[in-house]
């Protein structure tokens, strides 16, 4: 199979995207997943996206993580395959698409891409962190020492100690100003940090308004690969017209014989 692939990110979280409208890519073949999102034999990424026709929206999108598993939602693939879709000349400066069951929608300025979250409709405080799920599960804590951590060997030790085989991404943020927060990610089915993470990023910015930390409804989010911005309304009883915004770039594209 000759494989005609995208590379994209999104703050630095990068995927493999693939046109599949025609529905030829093999995706339950978990092994060549696995191998394309290698990042010493194949071309490497966090995870691969597959943009696929949708009856009634502009496509569909079907995501993988990198260990090869279908993934919940993904923020910055979200944001890098609504920039893909307008590569391809299928949108303009807006998108609809659906996602896992859901519905999203995303506005489009140059490499800037807005999308639109699922509403949240709590936040579980613990005596030691946050619990989120934005579409995918968030565990969010505040740790004295950000740039010392080992956020691989916490991380992991969270996401299996404490949510066993399901598993729940881990989110480490030190707080800035009222409306800036920096934060380092574990990422589940990565089994690694990522440089940055959509949903925890909306996770984080909605946990600190929850916890008080913040006031504005408008929090920049510092990753390691760059800032996002979360919008939103509501108040601690749910939140609503979720917004995440930041910058989605093509890389490159090739051919892959597989």
């Amino acid at each position: 199979m000759l494989l005609h692939f995208f590379k994209y990110h999104g703050t630095g979280n990068d995927f493999i995207l693939i046109d599949n409208r025609q529905d030829n890519f093999p995706q339950n073949d978990a092994k060549l997943i696995r191998n394309l999102c290698d990042r010493h034999y194949g071309i490497g990424a966090d995870g691969l996206i597959l943009l696929e026709r949708d009856h009634s929206l502009d496509f569909k999108m079907r995501y993988y993580n990198s260990d090869g598993k279908p993934g919940s939602m993904c923020g910055n693939g979200g944001r890098c395959i609504v920039a893909f879709a307008r590569f391809l000349d299928m949108v303009n400066d807006r998108a609809a698409f659906s996602a896992n069951g859901h519905h999203y929608k995303a506005e489009i300025e140059d490499d800037i891409i807005s999308l639109s979250m699922s509403d949240v409709s709590h936040v579980e405080t613990h005596d030691t962190h946050w619990f989120v799920d934005t579409g995918s599960p968030h565990h969010i804590e505040i740790v004295d020492d950000l740039a010392a951590l080992n956020v691989i060997e916490k991380g992991a030790k969270l996401r299996y100690d404490v949510y066993g085989d399901t598993g729940s991404n881990i989110n480490f943020v030190k707080p800035g100003s009222t409306d800036t927060f920096e934060v380092r990610t574990y990422e589940r089915g990565v089994e690694n940090e990522t440089q940055s993470c959509g949903t925890g990023v909306t996770a984080v910015a909605l946990a600190m308004h929850h916890s008080g930390r913040s006031q504005s409804k408008k929090i920049k989010v510092r990753t390691l690969g760059g800032d996002l911005e979360v919008h939103f309304d509501g108040d601690t009883s749910g939140y609503f017209n979720i917004k995440l915004k930041g910058p989605a770039v093509q890389v490159f594209k090739g051919y892959l014989e597989c």
